[in-house]
């Protein structure tokens, strides 16, 4: 069983998700028929873009939530109906804090990268916005020598 985390992106474009699934798909096809277990925070954009292209790879995945009030609070009403489907095929973890904050995502961040054989980067080069971004995530990875990936093709653009 191959265990594959994702760090990316939530703000990205409309005209950016289908370049990152594809960007996805290329990466994650060798592992295609065997036992891919994605791991991801399930935030929107490039998290959820990876839970859709490792279901559509036959694969499963598991959510790992920052804190008990991430769906009420983070959730937006416009990415809601989404959250919750994917949601409900997967196995979820809640971290031990009870606000969504730059602590918790990290953390979530932390407990991903202890469980995964290697990490997928939805991610344009830039820094991080606030700790627990997506820079921070991939300079974690590569200090814990896990294998990173990064996506980001050309005409990639976020909000």
């Amino acid at each position: 069983m191959l265990r594959i985390g994702i760090t990316g992106h939530s703000n990205l474009t409309a005209a950016t998700v289908p370049l990152i699934a594809d960007g996805l798909r290329a990466a994650l096809a060798e592992h295609s028929g065997t036992e891919l277990v994605g791991v991801t925070c399930l935030a929107r954009g490039a998290d959820q873009v990876f839970a859709r292209v490792v279901l559509d790879l036959g694969g499963t995945f598991e959510v790992v939530l920052p804190a008990a009030d991430y769906r009420e609070r983070k959730v937006k009403p416009s990415n809601a109906a989404e959250f919750d489907e994917l949601i409900g095929k997967a196995t979820v973890h809640t971290m031990p804090f009870a606000q969504s904050n730059r602590e918790a995502y990290m953390a979530a961040s932390e407990y991903v990268l202890d469980h995964v054989d290697a990490m997928v980067a939805v991610w344009d080069g830039g820094p991080s916005g606030g700790h627990g971004g997506t820079a921070d995530v991939v300079d974690a990875a590569r200090e814990r020598g896990l294998p990173v990936t990064t996506i980001w093709p050309d005409g990639a653009e976020r909000e």
